[in-house]
């Protein structure tokens, strides 16, 4: 007879906090000025072609709102996934991430947040910046975030 074995599984990523879960409302606020020219989409999971995410917020290109036919992981890359560390989560989790789903994928920035250090590093296939003040500047879309907006 073979014994099973239940073992309770979860994914780090899943774990908010209140600081991650202020962080992405105000970053979905924030960004709610870019409504007219993209789709803010908060904790939607995408199927990729080299896996499947779900970034805190992902800022596509305007899909068509079908009310009775919905989408329920969507398999168009991102053009920018935004991503919160969260407490108990490794950064590295958050740059395989970037790494070997999105960029292969076909999304071109990922800007991962460091609540604990107040501070945005901002990803792309072949370089990184980490922003401590001032404000983003996502060159492909022209997305525009001050860093007070989400640590004010």
């Amino acid at each position: 007879m073979q014994e099973i074995s239940a073992i309770e599984e979860f994914q780090t990523e899943d774990i908010m906090s209140y600081n991650h879960s202020k962080i992405t409302y105000r970053l979905a606020k924030t960004l709610s000025r870019y409504d007219e020219q993209y789709d803010i989409l908060p904790e939607l999971e995408f199927e990729l072609q080299y896996g499947r995410v779900k970034p805190d917020i992902a800022i596509c290109k305007h899909g068509k709102i079908d009310w009775l036919r919905d989408i329920i992981r969507p398999n168009y890359p991102p053009l920018l996934a935004i991503e919160i560390l969260s407490p108990r989560q490794a950064l590295s989790d958050l740059t395989d991430k970037a790494l070997d789903i999105y960029f292969p994928s076909g999304t071109t920035v990922v800007w991962i947040i460091i609540p604990h250090f107040k501070q945005v590093t901002i990803m792309t296939p072949n370089h990184q910046n980490t922003v401590i003040s001032g404000t983003l500047l996502d060159e492909n879309t022209g997305i525009e975030l001050a860093l007070d907006h989400i640590f004010g």
